[in-house]
């Protein structure tokens, strides 16, 4: 089961996130897996920001649930891939790769003939994954 939505560089990132929420609460997983469902929110959020930030471009979001794993992929225009920037107290950005890396089960980013993916998958709770959810 699978989802995409292109988020233009002049689009909120919250609009990405809201549309992540919809189909969360249709896999049943806002009210069994919160945390989880917390956890992709803050992914979508900042690897969204990244591709319109960094990348200065537009932002296909991707969300494919496979009954293991919810994978959340986001692809732009640029072929530079994420780096993560040790934390520092004298500029404010920095840290959205590093939360990536706590929050998600795994992730990697690849580059691609028009710009570079970064994928993250998450595995919720036992409990969140019902035979309805496939």
């Amino acid at each position: 089961m699978g989802w995409a939505r292109s988020l233009p560089l002049n689009s909120e990132v919250k609009v990405a996130r809201d549309w992540a929420r919809e189909h969360l609460e249709a896999l049943g997983w806002t009210e069994r897996a919160p945390q989880t469902v917390d956890a992709v929110l803050l992914t979508v959020s900042e690897l969204v920001t990244n591709a319109h930030v960094h990348a200065h471009s537009s932002a296909q979001l991707v969300l494919t649930w496979d009954t293991r794993c919810l994978h959340v992929v986001v692809h732009d225009a640029s072929t530079d891939l994420p780096a993560r920037r040790p934390p520092s107290t004298e500029r404010l950005g920095g840290r959205g790769m590093l939360l990536v890396e706590a929050l998600a089960d795994e992730w990697y980013a690849r580059p691609c003939p028009d710009g570079k993916i970064v994928h993250a998958c998450f595995r919720p709770p036992a409990a969140a994954t019902g035979a309805d959810d496939s």
